[in-house]
C-alpha cells in the first residue's frame, strides 16, 4: 500500500494571511476524462482539514487541483470585476512517487498567483 498523501495550503498574498473558506476541487485526469474525486474547504489556516488525498487512496498518475478563486474574493470583498481577473484556477500535477507527501501550495492575490511543490 502506497504511502503517500496530498495536501495544500492557500495564502492571500495580498492580505499577508491564509486564505480560509476557499472551495477546492480534486480530479484525476486519464486521458480525455476528468474525474472528480474530492470537494473541500480551507480552514482559517488555510488548509484542509484532512488531506486531499490521503494515504489508502494515494496513486501514480495525473491530478488536477481547481481552486475556487474568484468565490473566494468575493466572500472577502475584494473589489468586484465582471468578470473576475482570476475565477477558477487549475492546477495539473503528476503524481510518480507514491510513497512521497506531495504539498501543492497556491499563493493568490486578485490579479496573480504561483505555486510549487511544496513539503
Amino acid at each position: 500500500m502506497a504511502n503517500g498523501y496530498l495536501t495544500t495550503h492557500v495564502l492571500d498574498t495580498a492580505r499577508g494571511r491564509p486564505a480560509g473558506g476557499m472551495e477546492i476541487t480534486l480530479y484525476r485526469i486519464e486521458g480525455t476524462n476528468r474525474m472528480k474525486l474530492v470537494q473541500m474547504s480551507t480552514n482559517a489556516d488555510g488548509r484542509t482539514d484532512t488531506p486531499i488525498l490521503p494515504k489508502g487512496q494515494f496513486a501514480a498518475g495525473t491530478y488536477e487541483l481547481v481552486f475556487d478563486a474568484g468565490g473566494y474574493l468575493d466572500a472577502i470583498g475584494a473589489e468586484p470585476e465582471a468578470p473576475r481577473f482570476l475565477d477558477q484556477i487549475p492546477l495539473r500535477f503528476g503524481i510518480s512517487d507514491t510513497d512521497a507527501h506531495y504539498h501543492v501550495p497556491l499563493l493568490l492575490s486578485p490579479f496573480g498567483y504561483s505555486t510549487y511543490r511544496g513539503s
